[in-house]
This record gives structure tokens, C-alpha cells and sequence, in this order.
């Protein structure tokens, strides 16, 4: 294989990051990975052509294992873009150490507000603690308030 072969292989490479890129749904978590997979995907032409330039047997062994430490990364945003795509589906089970871990549910009509407050523990609390007040004290639940005041879901 000439020099000039993996030149033009690795940049070809880079090009189809871009084009997958570009093609990405425009999400928030596919533009996370994407960028990701992006910045991953481009690198390893960059550093093979730096390989190219090294000054040393050492310096072209540390260039070129960037480079392949740059694919392995790729692999890594590919693989996880695949659970994101499939997320939008179907509840997707995280396993840690063979166990699972948590399940990742695609959520429906709801903005970025809405999420960011429904992760955070403090909004969390003050929720329950309104809902055993309610409870414990009687008053009317949110559903009975609705119907009460005539409003729609």
C-alpha cells in the first residue's frame, strides 16, 4: 500500500463522517454525538498526515496510535448514535456490568424545560412533598381540580 493510498483512504473517511453528519435527524442528543462523532471521525486523517511528518520511528508510532485511538473513538459515537436513533422508538435497557442499569424512553411532546426539571432531584422533592401534603391534608387532586374549574388535560 503506497503512502499516498491511506492519505486519500483516511480522507475519503473524514468525508463520509461529514456526510452522516449532515444527515443526522436535527436533535438534541443525535447533534451531541454527531458533533462528537464529527470532531472523532475528521481527526484521524489530521493525524496520520502529522505521522506522516514524524520526526522519529518513536514520533510516527505515538502519531499513528492517535490516530487509531481516534478511530476506536468513532466506533465508540457510531455505537451510541445507534442507541439514540432506536430510542426514538422503543425504550432502550443500559446495562452495566451485564446488569441493566437504567432504560432510556423516548419522550413525547415535551421541550427542554420540561426535561431539565423533571432530572433534577430538588424540583423532584418539591413534587412529592405537594403530593403527600395532598394526600395527608385532603385536598383536591389535579385531576378533580381540572374538572372542578372546566380546564382540558
Amino acid at each position: 500500500m503506497a503512502k499516498s493510498d491511506l492519505k486519500i483512504r483516511t480522507k475519503d473517511y473524514a468525508l463520509s463522517v461529514i456526510g452522516l453528519f449532515a444527515a443526522l435527524p436535527k436533535r438534541t442528543e443525535t447533534h451531541v454525538l454527531g458533533r462528537q462523532l464529527l470532531r472523532a471521525g475528521t481527526s484521524v486523517g489530521a493525524q496520520y498526515r502529522e505521522a506522516t511528518r514524524a520526526k522519529s520511528n518513536a514520533d510516527f508510532i505515538s502519531k499513528i496510535e492517535g490516530s487509531l485511538q481516534e478511530l476506536e473513538e468513532t466506533e465508540y459515537w457510531l455505537e451510541l448514535s445507534k442507541y439514540a436513533q432506536k430510542a426514538r422508538k422503543d425504550p432502550v435497557i443500559v446495562v452495566k456490568k451485564g446488569k441493566p442499569f437504567a432504560a432510556v424512553v423516548p419522550l413525547r411532546n415535551a421541550d427542554e424545560e420540561t426535561v431539565s426539571l423533571s432530572t433534577n432531584r430538588k424540583f423532584l422533592a418539591i413534587i412529592e412533598r405537594s403530593r403527600s401534603r395532598t394526600k395527608k391534608e385532603g385536598a383536591f387532586s389535579s385531576k378533580e381540580r381540572r374538572r372542578r374549574f372546566g380546564l382540558k388535560k
